[in-house]
């Protein structure tokens, strides 16, 4: 599986023809957006309802996977943001969208410069840490840990559900293995995976 991770600012460089600079349109798979920005003093509790305005609005859009707010340590003001999606489409249907559009324009006044944005797709999915947003393991150490969980819990599915199965019909013991394995790594395994690995895979404690 291909990864992709890029950075661009918020409003969204194009090319000479107007198309977007850096697309993904052949791009499959979940989307993670992080986006970083550098609140003004005194701002932190409009920024605090801005996010909850947007959060509310972006959870209405198809493939949205939910929202993690990193907020700063003093004497820092950035906060981080982190959208997902569940396809690169889902996601360019709301970057595109006029509801964001007018939820940016409500920035002003309340932000210092340019927005930080982040997007990683593919194998960085599975990897998303929310208080690492901009970093993300080396491929082959994705892949090997990829590796040794699929065949896991492969294993653990055929050993437990197998014996249940075996008068269905191929197709079918295929798709609950693979409907399991998908459930499981997204919201269970790989999380717990990522962080009990976090300094391995990340070189950071």
């Amino acid at each position: 599986m291909k990864t992709l991770l890029w950075t661009w600012p918020e409003n969204g460089a194009r090319s000479s023809d107007g198309e977007p600079v850096n697309d993904a349109a052949e791009q499959v798979g979940p989307v993670t957006i992080s986006i970083s920005r550098r609140i003004l003093p005194g701002r932190e509790a409009d920024y605090e309802a801005w996010v909850q305005g947007i959060t509310a609005e972006a959870l209405k859009f198809p493939g949205h996977m939910g929202v993690n707010v990193i907020r700063p340590c003093a004497p820092s003001l950035e906060y981080v943001t982190i959208f997902r999606f569940d396809s690169y489409q889902h996601s360019r249907d709301w970057e595109e969208s006029t509801v964001r559009a007018d939820w940016l324009a409500r920035l002003k006044g309340i932000t210092a410069g340019e927005d930080a944005v982040q997007k990683g797709t593919g194998l960085e999915f599975w990897f998303s840490l929310p208080e690492l947003p901009a970093t993300h393991p080396s491929p082959h150490k994705m892949a090997l840990v990829l590796l040794i969980v699929v065949f896991l819990l492969v294993l653990a599915i055929n050993f437990l559900l197998g014996p249940f199965m075996t008068d269905w019909p191929l197709v079918g013991r295929v798709f609950v293995a693979v409907f399991l394995q998908v459930i499981l790594m997204t919201y269970i395994v790989m999380p717990r995976v990522t962080r009990l690995l976090k300094r391995w895979l990340y070189g950071t404690d």
